[in-house]
């Protein structure tokens, strides 16, 4: 079952929400600031489980990891491929 249809409505969605949160910071919400910064850190874990969770059940390999990212196959190992806590 695929869900490619959705995946880049879902995307975009999450894009609006970051730029209308970081909008509202820049409105005066100076506390928030650190809040908005823990979001990279999410988002960092959020993209290795879901390489982890590629490469386990659907076999993709370092270059397929690596393409839609524009990287190389030998940098999305180096930076997914480690060992997770």
């Amino acid at each position: 079952m695929s869900r490619s249809i959705e995946t880049p409505d879902y995307a975009a969605f999450l894009k609006r929400i970051i730029r209308a949160y970081s909008k509202r910071i820049a409105e005066g919400d100076i506390e928030a600031l650190a809040d908005l910064a823990s979001v990279v850190a999410e988002l960092d874990h959020a993209i290795a489980q879901a390489v982890t969770q590629l490469r386990a059940n659907y076999g993709y390999s370092w270059s397929d990891i690596a393409r839609p990212l524009g990287i190389t196959r030998q940098a999305a190992q180096q930076r997914w491929g480690g060992e997770r806590p």
